[in-house]
């Protein structure tokens, strides 16, 4: 080895591969360092004629001394680690393990920071939901209470206007429970695919034509997530060959589509354009998507992050006109989505706004 590579394993190295400072190796060579001691002893006492309670006095205390040093070095470490998992274990998981050793103990304290990272992300994610949809609930529910207590004051009459207005609300609230449902299910992986084969063309074009009707029917109203209210950015779609098939779930790519349309709407500039592609793919019955906006565009150092749950996006003004920016789990769930079909989904270069690339494998490829 090196001088400079030390003996931790280091991302893509095996456990088993031999550390010149093991655990073993260290136990061993305390083993031999006794036998040498007692053995030298032995040897001087023979020369020098001392008697035999004197040699195996000394060669205790010596060997007693070495063990002690290298239990030392061994406990030391694991006492800093049973702290800091106390420690992981109250909820506290800023505490680390120094990783200064080339041993297996080495190895442990690099297992155990790893994993108080993947905690401390996981309990930052739980703060976000709850702060995330603490938020997203707190505004249709205000607007209602409002109607309601407009009503039962006497100040407003419960006529059509103002029922309306009332389930519009509702309906919004069961838009956000929907999501969460959906974000239920991503985690749990409970949620079969009922593939079938289907015309692209005529499906796709329903899929716009309820995002434009949801659209102008929530007109004036803040959107929950997976439909958007703007109906001043126009939808096209362009599918080619027009007689396009394509096998996967209908629902599940529904759910990708309108997900899609909706992010790409609300970063949309006034009364621009979204525009969804079909193209068939290398593989039979399979799909390529694509939705284009002419909007800000999405930064290269987040295109790896747009994918993320409650990931609102970086740009000063993430959103078009009349846009409360959703959930930030729409795109989330796309992929989600994408991923069952064993599909891909990513951002994909564009020469104006934003481009976002769906394959979707088809039929599965049978074995010659």
């Amino acid at each position: 080895m090196s001088g400079g590579r030390t003996g931790r394993r280091g991302p893509g190295e095996p456990w088993g591969r031999v550390r010149p400072f093991s655990i073993k190796t260290k136990l061993g060579a305390t083993v031999v360092i006794g036998v040498l001691i007692t053995t030298g002893l032995s040897v001087n006492a023979v020369r020098y004629q001392t008697e035999v309670r004197f040699i195996m006095v000394f060669s205790m205390i010596a060997t007693l001394l070495v063990t002690q040093f290298v239990a030392h070095s061994l406990t030391a470490p694991l006492d800093e680690m049973n702290a800091v998992a106390r420690s992981i274990s109250h909820g506290d998981y800023t505490r680390r393990v120094r990783e200064n050793r080339r041993d297996e103990l080495g190895d442990l304290a690099v297992t155990i920071n790893r994993m108080a990272d993947d905690l401390e992300a996981q309990d930052r994610q739980r703060k976000e939901l709850v702060a995330n949809v603490s938020h997203e609930l707190r505004t249709p529910i205000a607007a209602l209470r409002a109607v309601l207590e407009n009503v039962v004051d006497g100040i407003a009459e419960a006529d059509p206007e103002t029922m309306r207005t009332a389930l519009k609300q509702t309906e919004r609230l069961g838009r956000l429970v929907e999501t969460l449902l959906d974000l239920s299910r991503l985690d749990n992986g409970v949620v079969p695919l009922r593939q079938r084969r289907f015309e692209v063309w005529p499906y796709l074009s329903g899929v716009l034509k309820e995002a434009n009707m949801v659209a102008s029917a929530r007109a004036g109203i803040a959107s929950g997530s997976g439909s958007h209210t703007r109906t001043d950015v126009h939808l096209s779609l362009d599918v080619h060959p027009p007689e396009l098939t394509a096998h996967a779930d209908p629902e599940r790519i529904h759910q990708v589509v309108a997900n899609l349309i909706d992010n790409a709407v609300k970063h949309s500039p006034a009364h621009g354009r979204v525009t969804v592609k079909a193209r068939r793919g290398p593989r039979p019955e399979s799909l390529e998507l694509e939705v284009l906006d002419e909007g800000p565009g999405i930064p290269r150092s987040e295109w790896h992050r747009v994918f993320e749950r409650f990931n609102r996006g970086a740009a000063n003004r993430p959103h078009g006109p009349g846009s409360d920016g959703g959930t930030g789990l729409g795109l989330a769930i796309a992929r989600w989505a994408v991923d069952l079909h064993g599909g891909r989904i990513g951002v994909a270069e564009s020469e104006r706004g934003c481009r976002i690339l769906v394959t979707l494998p088809g039929l599965p490829s049978v074995p010659s």
